[in-house]
């Protein structure tokens, strides 16, 4: 993503004056357009620049039998939300049945955070998740659960400071009520032998 910081910083001034604060005459203000627009590229908005191919160009082939299923569990995960330009976090919970690749555990918790880190609904990511796990990963089965607290229902309108939101998707061998119990096992292994 190409980004134009002159003009980003010249539009974050023109919102702060519309909201009757001047960051040239405001000192608490004077740093706020350049640091705004240095966030949104490097922080919330990265995600963009990443070609999800390309985390999964290092595969390791899958030599097992039977592969087990994989699961990676609380990935912290920030986006922005498109409609009020709010911050929602959380965690996500991303599993995937081997397929002809074993892919590395940070490249699960590297495409949580590509696909996060734009202006997107958390349905989307979870979404996003899965597909790519099965299209670029090759993939058997593919899973991905977000539980996330949105500002936008936090601080405005209900106003539920409490209230988590959870999304689950699952794609391939998932889908089946065999699938759903080895994701289940994976996810929640009984006590040690």
């Amino acid at each position: 993503m190409t980004v134009n910081r002159e003009q980003a910083q010249r539009a974050v001034v023109e919102l702060l004056k519309a909201f009757g604060c001047d960051p040239e005459q405001d000192p608490t203000l004077a740093q706020a357009p350049a640091l705004v627009v240095e966030s949104w590229e490097r922080d919330w908005l990265c995600g963009y620049g990443v070609d999800i191919r390309e985390l999964f160009a290092i595969t390791a082939t899958n030599e097992l039998h039977g592969s087990p299923v994989v699961v990676l569990s609380k990935i912290a995960i920030s986006t922005l939300c498109p409609h009020h330009l709010l911050p929602a976090e959380g965690v996500a919970t991303v599993a995937y049945l081997p397929g002809k690749h074993l892919l590395g555990i940070g490249t699960l918790a590297r495409l949580v955070d590509a696909y996060s880190r734009r202006f997107t609904l958390q349905e989307q990511i979870g979404a996003n998740v899965v597909d790519a796990l099965m299209l670029h990963g090759e993939a058997k089965g593919a899973y991905c659960r977000l539980e996330m607290q949105h500002a936008c229902l936090r601080l405005r309108g209900a106003k539920q400071p409490a209230t988590a939101v959870t999304t689950t998707h699952y794609a391939g061998s998932f889908t089946t009520a065999e699938g759903r119990q080895a994701l289940e096992a994976a996810m929640n292994p009984g006590p040690a032998a």
